[in-house]
């Protein structure tokens, strides 16, 4: 009688397809998804090339996946703020974003690798797609805020929560791109500043 071969559970396949993706943000962090080759990411996950490849055919489609990691965490924090009640004052739902980016921006931080999504989009249609997608999404969720805010009486009638909420997203990414880039400013000098922006 022959023996059946057991059935890998769902939990198992999670966890190796995680092993890998840990593996590759550890490699991409470090050296660059140029400098990063598949053989980089099967050396540091410790496994069979049979086995990374069987859950991610490419580079390319580690990336995607990797950069799906990245924004799903944001997204997350931002439409929590869109639908917080009552709704935020614009000034605190930008202190809550820039609050979510400080845990995001260190040595291993996600922030960084978004960085370079941006970077690869440009030169891959497919994730230039997911990144276009993604950030309109972001920006959905500030826009929400924004008319939730004007609704409030917090912004003019007159005021049109597309353009606040453009604006007001496009603080974000200005934030911790210098944060990466420069390693400044700190989270309170940036609001005071746009705090005093804004009042002006």
């Amino acid at each position: 009688m022959l023996g059946v071969m057991p059935r890998v559970s769902d939990e198992h396949l999670a966890a190796r397809r995680q092993q890998i993706l840990d593996a590759a943000r550890r490699c991409f962090l470090r050296d660059g998804f140029h400098n990063t080759s598949m053989q980089d990411v099967i050396a540091e996950a410790g496994l069979s090339v049979g086995a990374v490849y069987r859950y991610f055919p490419s580079k390319n489609d580690l990336i995607t996946s990797i950069a799906q990691t990245v924004i799903g965490g944001a997204d997350e924090i931002f439409a929590e703020l869109a639908r917080h009640e009552p709704p935020l004052p614009l000034s605190e739902v930008l202190e809550r974003a820039l609050t979510y980016v400080d845990s995001q921006t260190g040595e291993d931080g996600v922030l960084r690798l978004a960085i370079q999504v941006w970077s690869e989009s440009l030169r891959d249609p497919a994730l230039a797609e997911f990144v276009r997608t993604t950030y309109t999404g972001f920006r959905e969720h500030f826009v929400a805020m924004a008319r939730r805010a004007r609704d409030a009486g917090e912004l003019p009638p007159e005021a049109d929560p597309a353009a606040v909420g453009t604006a007001l997203f496009g603080l974000v990414p200005g934030y911790f791109m210098q944060r990466i880039l420069t390693g400044s400013p700190n989270r309170a000098s940036y609001l005071a500043g746009v705090r005093t922006l804004l009042a002006g």
